[in-house]
């Protein structure tokens, strides 16, 4: 992880969980589309983006206080803290 700021929620993660498959779980109940999609480091849910229309992950971190999330677009490599909105990539 290249950011010097980086919070303890951050700090913690040791392996990153990885989408089992690139759709938004709840998208796919509702019949919805997504935009992007990002992974919960706590749970390994896979939901979608605030630039999507249902805006998944933040519902989900507000429902279960899981802090950080990974992008989980295949060419992304960075991380999100909601907690403490922090931002770190890493490789």
């Amino acid at each position: 992880m290249e950011n010097q700021e980086i919070c303890e929620h951050i700090r913690k993660i040791k392996e990153l969980k990885q989408p089992k498959e690139l759709v938004c779980e709840e998208c796919i109940k509702i019949g919805s589309d997504w935009v992007h999609l990002r992974t919960c480091q706590t749970c390994g849910a896979t939901l979608c983006c605030d630039q999507s229309p249902n805006k998944h992950m933040t519902k989900h971190y507000h429902h279960t206080h899981h802090p950080v999330v990974i992008s989980a677009e295949p060419e992304e490599k960075w991380m999100w803290c909601y907690k403490d909105e922090v931002f770190a990539d890493y490789e």
